[in-house]
């Protein structure tokens, strides 16, 4: 297809499609005269960026690993996530409340019996959070995290069960569908889990401290 036509099918710009393939985010059209060349689809990168918010110099990394068939499908996948975020500070040196954190992060993932790299980013996320958490007495104490945990268990449990065969971007389809449907999957299932959150807060609070005339 020519690039308008690319364009128009992927929802990404003339002109950042042109900056794509000067970066090597890309690969060169086939050339089929000095002025025109012919192009493929580029789903994944509408995808990464339109639904993903991907950082351009990330992008790159992502191809690469859904390129390179050696990379195991949960190779790649990781890739994708760890990616796509979040991508949170470094833990301060030498603080009581991160070191506390990071055993309970460590204890939680080793009681559930979850495979979980070192390097994770929600690992050091979590840890972030809890030892914020430890130092404000404003928040109210909330589920257990380990209720927390489970929930979200069952949840990535069905969206990676969804991956497999028969799902949108599964076994049977190629690496670039697997990896652009766990992008969808990540970034709007967080949206939805998010949203709705939000929404049970708002009610729970209608019904806590609401009046029965809705005031």
């Amino acid at each position: 297809m020519r690039m308008a036509e690319l364009s128009r099918r992927s929802g990404v710009p003339v002109a950042t499609i042109k900056y794509y393939l000067r970066e090597g985010l890309l690969p060169s059209g086939v050339a089929v005269s000095a002025t025109r060349a012919e192009y493929g689809e580029a789903h994944l990168i509408r995808v990464l960026v339109d639904v993903g918010e991907v950082r351009v110099a990330a992008i790159g990394k992502i191809l690469s690993v859904v390129d390179d068939q050696s990379a195991g499908v949960h190779q790649m996948l990781g890739a994708v996530q760890y990616e796509l975020g979040p991508h949170p500070a470094a833990p301060p040196e030498g603080d009581p409340d991160w070191q506390a954190a990071r055993r309970e992060v460590d204890e939680l993932i080793a009681s559930l019996g979850w495979t979980i790299a070192p390097n994770a980013p929600a690992r050091a996320l979590l840890a972030l959070t809890l030892a914020a958490l430890r130092r404000t007495g404003s928040a109210p104490p909330g589920p257990g995290l380990r209720a927390y945990a489970e929930a979200m268990a069952g949840l990535a449990a069905r969206e990676v069960a969804g991956l497999g065969p028969g799902g949108p971007g599964g076994a049977n389809g190629s690496r670039v569908a697997l990896a652009e449907s766990a992008v969808v999957g990540m970034v709007l299932h967080e949206h939805v889990i998010v949203a709705l959150r939000r929404l049970a807060q708002e009610d729970a609070s209608a019904r806590y401290f609401g009046s029965p005339h809705g005031g």
